[in-house]
C-alpha cells in the first residue's frame, strides 16, 4: 500500500477493492457494485499498488450494493497507473441512494462539483486529466522540484481520482488516453495559482478545470514561491515548452513573490521582458499566449477600499498586453470588486482565517490575507472565466457553460459553493520567497 505522509490525515473507510488492469492505449473501465457492466469487476483483495489500479491512499468505499460503490461521508481515492499525457476519464455516478458526488484529480483539481444523482439513478460525466512527471523529454533535465512536491499526487507515476461529498457514489471509472489532438492550457504562475493539495489552502489554477468540457485539458504548473525568473531557472518553463504544442494555450501570472526584496526579487522592467519573451516563444509554437494579472492581497483601508499592495506588476502586465496584443484577464481588478462586494470583515471567508484547532496540528489560529480557501479560489477562478468571456477569447467554446456570467460584486454565497474537503491537511504557510 501506498505509504501516506505524516502530515497526511485520512478518514478511511473499510477496504472494498477493485480487480483490475494496468492502463493501455485503449480504454480501460473498472466496475464498483453488482450491476452487469463490460468492465473489470470488484473483489475485496485488490488495491492500488505500483503498476496495478485500485484504491488508494489507505481508503475505499465503505458500501457495495446493487446499483455501485458509495461512503456515507467523506472521500475516498482511485488510482490508475499511467504514463505522462492527457487522459479522457468517464465516471458513472450514482447509486442506491440519493448521492452528491464531487469528483478531483491528482492534488485536488477540481473537475466535477458537487453533481446530484436521485436514488438508483446514474449520470455519466467526461473531463480530461492531465499527468506529468518532473522529467523533460529528449534531455537529461528534469523539473527542481520543492520537498513539498517531493511525493506530490501531481509528479508520480499514477492518475488519481478523489470521490468525496453527500453520501458520494460511483458505479464505473473508463480512462483511456485523450486524443492527440487535445489542446492543453498550460499554466504558469504562484501559490495563489498552483494546485495546493493540501487542505486549507487551494488556489484558481486548481478550480479552473470544472470550468471546461471533455474537449480541452488544463496542465497547472504553477507552484508556491515561484517568480517569473525562477519559473526559468527550476526548469518549469523548459518543462511547458517541451510539451506546448500548435493550438494549446499559456496562461501566466506572476507578481506576488517578484515584488518582494531580497535574492528572489525582479525588477518591474526584467517583468516585462521576461514576459514579452515567453509571449514570443508561445508564439513561436503557434500557441496562444493569456496574461493574469496579479489578484490583490487583502489590504482594506479606512473607508472599505482595497488598497494596492502589487504596483507597479498589475500595470506592467497591463501595457505588455497591449503593447504585444494579448490578452489579458484582469484579475487584479476583478479581485479588487470582489472583495469591496463582500467587505472587509467578511472577505475573511474568502482567505485561510482559521481559529486554533479548527484543523488537526493547528494549536495557533490562521490569519492569511495572500492565499485562498476553497470558495476564495473559486470565485477567483470565476473571475478568470469571466475574463475569458470579455475577451472573446477562443476557448470560450470549451467552456461547460459558455454563456453563464459571473459579477464579481455579487459574488456566490459561501454555501451554495462549499466543496467538500479533501481528507490531507497541512496548516504551514505555502512557500514563499
Amino acid at each position: 500500500m501506498t505509504s501516506i505522509p505524516k502530515r497526511h490525515l485520512l478518514r478511511t473507510g473499510a477496504l472494498l477493492l477493485l480487480s483490475c488492469v494496468t492502463l493501455a492505449a485503449e480504454a480501460q473501465r473498472w466496475q464498483c457494485g453488482t450491476a452487469k457492466v463490460a468492465a473489470t469487476a470488484i473483489t475485496t483483495a485488490t488495491r492500488y499498488d505500483t503498476g496495478t489500479a485500485g484504491w488508494d491512499l489507505g481508503t475505499a468505499p465503505q458500501h457495495e450494493d446493487s446499483q455501485g460503490c458509495s461512503s456515507a461521508s467523506g472521500s475516498f481515492f482511485f488510482s490508475a497507473p499511467a504514463a505522462e499525457g492527457n487522459y479522457l476519464v468517464t465516471v458513472t455516478l450514482g447509486g442506491d441512494a440519493q448521492s452528491q458526488t464531487t469528483v478531483k484529480a491528482e492534488a485536488r483539481r477540481i473537475l466535477l462539483a458537487r453533481v446530484p444523482v436521485a436514488a438508483r439513478k446514474h449520470r455519466t460525466e467526461r473531463f480530461i486529466v492531465n499527468v506529468r512527471r518532473p522529467q523533460i523529454a529528449d534531455t537529461s533535465s528534469s523539473v527542481r522540484l520543492k520537498p513539498r512536491e517531493i511525493g506530490s499526487l501531481d509528479w508520480d507515476e499514477k492518475l488519481t481520482l478523489e470521490f468525496s461529498g453527500d453520501h458520494p457514489s460511483l458505479q464505473s471509472i473508463a480512462i483511456e488516453p485523450a486524443p492527440a489532438s487535445t489542446p492543453t492550457i498550460f499554466i504558469a504562475g504562484d501559490s495563489t495559482v498552483t494546485d495546493q493539495d493540501h487542505e486549507p489552502w487551494a488556489a484558481w489554477g486548481e478550480m479552473l478545470p470544472a470550468f471546461f468540457d471533455p474537449k480541452i485539458a488544463i496542465a497547472n504548473h504553477a507552484e508556491s514561491g515561484e517568480t517569473i525568473r525562477s519559473f526559468v531557472g527550476e526548469q518549469r518553463f523548459p518543462k511547458i515548452f517541451s510539451q506546448i504544442h500548435a493550438g494549446d494555450f499559456l496562461m501566466m501570472q506572476f507578481g506576488h513573490n517578484d515584488q518582494k526584496p531580497g535574492k528572489g526579487y525582479v525588477s518591474p522592467e526584467e517583468y516585462a521582458d521576461l514576459l514579452r519573451h515567453y509571449i514570443d516563444l508561445a508564439r513561436q509554437k503557434a500557441a496562444t499566449p493569456i496574461l493574469v494579472t496579479p489578484m490583490n492581497r487583502r489590504s482594506f483601508d479606512g473607508s472599505g477600499h482595497i488598497t494596492d499592495t502589487l504596483a507597479p506588476y498589475p500595470d506592467t502586465v497591463r501595457k505588455v498586453a497591449a503593447e504585444k496584443h494579448v490578452t489579458v484577464i484582469d484579475l487584479n481588478a476583478m479581485s479588487k470588486a470582489l472583495y469591496e462586494a463582500v467587505g472587509e470583515p467578511d472577505s475573511r471567508l474568502l482567505f485561510v482565517y482559521a481559529p486554533a484547532n479548527t484543523y488537526p496540528d493547528q494549536p495557533e489560529a490562521l490569519h492569511d490575507d495572500t492565499h485562498f480557501n476553497s470558495y476564495g479560489a473559486w470565485e477567483l477562478a470565476r473571475c478568470v472565466v469571466l475574463g475569458l468571456q470579455q475577451s472573446h477569447s477562443p476557448l470560450v467554446k470549451y467552456l461547460r457553460q459558455p454563456h453563464q456570467r459571473f459579477d464579481p460584486a455579487h459574488p456566490d454565497a459561501p454555501a451554495n459553493v462549499a466543496i467538500p474537503p479533501t481528507p490531507f491537511y497541512d496548516t504551514q504557510k505555502p512557500y514563499e520567497r
